[in-house]
């Protein structure tokens, strides 16, 4: 199985790479935008002919959530239109599509978990451009499953993670959001997920299916930055705040836990909790 790994230098796309070793039975093809542009459809095109290209996982995405409110045209060519060119060169070779998505796709207002099922109604331009993306996968017809995560952080890259790692040794005390619920996602438990879905190469027979990944468990940011300052020792005193408090350009679903039971039970994935999760991640980054 030839694969290629979209948005290879990003945190989920470095995590694949780290682990793709325990993959003998997948060539595995990493590339950056630099390397093969998926808005460009005619450069994406050549490479997957040229490379034999049978199944892709798409990591690749402007995920700048504050920015894309000035920078709609930037945030639609890669979520939006760079996904319509990644399905129309699958469609052409009848290949196999992973593809990341987001919990900024719903608006917060739930009470339970959200299920795949549940209307959408995106807050910013981040979410909406994410959205079309689904769509436009859904629409096609091609074997692909979109997979919707959040909060996601990992060793590699720039992340919540490092940054109250950073903040936490710069500083005694730290206002984080404390009204802004959902659940922080390892980096590498999602890159697990997508290979261990896509080595069962026959079950990836879904035309637009939706599933829900993230860690087990809820946290607010305060939560998880408090976590983090715990696992790594770090003295800083977190203090809770709320989202009126630390305005920001976009505006954030107040409540984004994703319900996993259907990916739980289709492809038989067993989730980790955050807190345990998150002590692993640290331990590695100490180690750097």
């Amino acid at each position: 199985m030839n694969v290629l790994i979209t948005g290879a230098s990003g945190q989920l796309g470095s995590e694949v790479a780290s682990i793709s070793s325990l993959y003998p039975t997948m060539n595995f093809f990493f590339a950056t935008s630099k390397i093969v542009d998926i808005c460009n459809f005619n450069e994406l095109e050549s490479y997957v002919l040229q490379n034999n290209i049978d199944s892709i996982i798409n990591c690749a995405a402007y995920t700048q959530v504050d920015k894309a409110e000035e920078e709609f045209d930037a945030a639609e060519k890669v979520n939006s239109v760079g996904v319509a060119n990644l399905v129309k060169v699958l469609k052409n070779r009848n290949g196999k599509l992973i593809h990341i998505s987001t919990d900024y796709v719903f608006d917060g207002k739930n009470y339970i978990p959200y299920k795949e099922s549940d209307l959408t109604n995106p807050l910013g331009v981040y979410g909406r451009t994410k959205l079309k993306g689904e769509e436009i996968i859904i629409d096609s017809d091609i074997n692909a499953i979109i997979i919707r995560t959040s909060w996601l952080y990992s060793e590699f890259g720039n992340n919540f993670v490092k940054t109250m790692l950073r903040l936490g040794g710069e500083r005694e005390t730290l206002g984080v959001i404390a009204d802004q619920v959902g659940t922080p996602t390892n980096a590498k438990d999602l890159a697990y997920t997508c290979l261990e879905i896509l080595s069962n190469y026959d079950q990836l027979n879904k035309k637009g299916s939706i599933y829900h990944y993230s860690n087990e468990g809820a946290a607010s940011w305060y939560d998880f930055a408090t976590a983090i300052m715990e696992f790594s020792k770090t003295d800083c005193n977190v203090l809770p705040i709320e989202t009126k408090d630390y305005q920001t350009l976009a505006e954030r679903p107040p409540y984004s836990i994703l319900n996993k039971s259907n990916i739980k039970s289709d492809f038989d994935v067993s989730i980790l909790n955050w807190r345990a999760s998150l002590k692993k991640c640290i331990k590695k980054i100490e180690k750097k």
